[in-house]
């Protein structure tokens, strides 16, 4: 079984997913872009029960159903939960090693900075990915 660690910034958040991911993909969407703070979501998606949390999580409802989780001491924005689908993403730069997240995907391309330059040869979608 894979093994993915990571936490925020001033560490009072850690989590670990024992489970392989079920997708791994660049969201570029303007609210994942605010909730962020950066030009995309690079996130790793998971089964709610596949992840294990310790310590303080704040959470806000950027959407009626996906809620974001963050580290209300240091601020490090870390998930993001669905609870209609049991899934929970967790962004790819909270990782301890980044370099495990391998995405396959980029969607709402639409909303894509244009000093982004996707020529990694992944699949786009200008709008949200199929289901």
């Amino acid at each position: 079984m894979a093994k993915y660690e990571g936490g925020c910034l001033c560490g009072a958040v850690r989590y670990r997913a024992d489970a392989a991911p079920i997708n791994e993909r660049v969201c570029h969407c303007r609210i994942c872009q605010r909730a962020i703070g950066a030009a995309f979501n690079a996130r790793l998606l998971f089964r709610i029960d596949d992840v294990s949390i310790k310590g303080p999580v704040a959470t806000i409802n950027s959407t009626p159903d996906l809620e974001r989780g963050f580290c209300p001491v240091c601020g490090t924005t870390m998930f993001s939960r669905r609870d209609s689908r049991g899934i929970l993403g967790v962004t790819s730069g909270s990782l301890d090693d980044p370099s495990l997240f391998k995405p396959d995907m980029h969607f709402w391309t639409t909303s894509k900075q244009p000093w982004v330059m996707l020529d990694d040869g992944l699949p786009q979608y200008e709008g949200a990915p199929p289901a």
